[in-house]
This record gives C-alpha cells, sequence and structure tokens, in this order.
C-alpha cells in the first residue's frame, strides 16, 4: 500500500502533483470513520470483482456528506 496527497495549495488538484506521505491523520467523527469504512469495503468488492480493470473510486462520488470534504480516493494497484 501506498499513501499520496496533495498540499492544499488553492489550485485545482489537477495541477498539483501528488507527493508519497508515510503517514495520514484522518480527523473525523465515529460517523464519518464507520461511512469511509462502508466505502472502503464497498471499494474492495469492487477491485476484487474487476481484477487489473479497477481503476479508482472517488468517497464523495459514493456518499454526498462528503462533497466538501477533502478528496479520499482508492486507486487500484498496477
Amino acid at each position: 500500500m501506498k499513501l499520496y496527497g496533495y498540499h492544499d495549495e488553492g489550485l485545482p488538484t489537477e495541477r498539483i502533483n501528488p507527493v508519497e506521505l508515510s503517514e495520514v491523520t484522518l480527523v473525523a467523527t465515529p460517523s464519518e470513520l464507520r461511512k469511509i469504512a462502508v466505502f472502503l469495503e464497498s471499494a474492495a468488492k469492487t477491485m476484487d470483482s474487476m481484477g487489473k480493470n479497477y481503476g479508482h473510486e472517488h468517497l464523495a462520488d459514493r456518499d454526498r456528506s462528503f462533497t466538501s470534504s477533502p478528496h479520499l480516493v482508492v486507486a487500484g494497484v498496477d
């Protein structure tokens, strides 16, 4: 597993280069953590079923309550 992130520089995400991270801290409520867990489990099942064809999924696309949160993206392993 690798973790990547973007520094919030006020630019669109597509204009910022990702940086590999050594640690991630989630500051979230228990409810938010449960929703993230549901998303991760769903992403794992989709990844299992799609295999190498799996690209990526965004949490906010699956749960609109995260629309204004930082983007959480799960990507398949190459």
